[in-house]
């Protein structure tokens, strides 16, 4: 995503206050970053983008998106898609070798550690399922350092790029349909249904959409109306 000058030092000066460290973020106005969308990091990621951790055992006790802001709901219906159960600590369920602590609690060198230590397995992590690129993407992005916390909060700090780097601020002014931010959206989290209602990674390391198109519309035009 481009932004402005300005949109830049605001989007910034919120990251620090949501991350609470000191971070290094590239010279203002510099514009070199590209949305992580166009960078064509799936087609080369094809092993890693698998199904879901978990998934939801019954909607019905899934209460529906929460928090005060837009962007919480959204990404609690995300995690509906690709995290249900374990949330903040979850990781992919085939990994044979699993993660040395709860992903929450583990510094960004440690994940990436573990990453290089067990090739040959799946490493989708935390809420939001970030693969290995993904989070590398991410990290330099942002430019927060490899000792900072896989906490809650940088978790979803870098859901909040990656859903403005798949069109919030265009869908939000106007500029793209609903349908087409959905879609963006699914581009970017396997288990979220194209208008198909299958994952845009349909059939990728037996990947699959994890809720119906019916139910992503559904809340997607109650978080907005709300």
């Amino acid at each position: 995503m481009k932004l402005s000058e300005a949109k830049s030092r605001v989007f910034n000066f919120i990251t620090l206050v949501l991350v609470g460290i000191a971070v290094s973020y590239p010279a203002s106005g510099q514009t070199n970053w590209v949305p992580l969308g166009t960078t064509g990091w799936t087609s080369s990621s094809s092993f890693e983008q698998a199904k879901p951790a978990s998934t939801p055992s019954a909607l019905s006790q899934w209460h529906g998106p929460v928090g005060r802001s837009e962007l919480a709901k959204l990404r609690s219906l995300i995690s509906l898609a690709e995290s249900w159960r374990n949330q903040y600590d979850a990781y992919h369920l085939s990994a044979k070798t699993p993660p040395s602590r709860k992903p929450s609690t583990m510094t960004l060198a440690e994940i990436q550690q573990w990453i290089v230590d067990t090739p040959g397995q799946h490493h989708a992590i935390g809420r939001y399922q970030i693969i290995p690129e993904t989070l590398q993407y991410l990290v330099d992005k942002s430019g927060v350092s490899k000792a900072a916390r896989y906490s809650p909060t940088l978790q979803d700090m870098f859901a909040d790029i990656l859903i403005y780097d798949a069109g919030y601020k265009e869908y939000v002014a106007g500029d793209i349909s609903l349908s087409k931010f959905m879609d963006k959206l699914a581009g970017v989290w396997a288990g979220l249904p194209l208008q198909s209602g299958k994952s845009a990674y349909h059939n990728y390391a037996g990947n699959r959409a994890t809720i119906t198109r019916r139910l992503y519309e559904s809340e997607m035009k109650r978080i907005f109306s709300s």
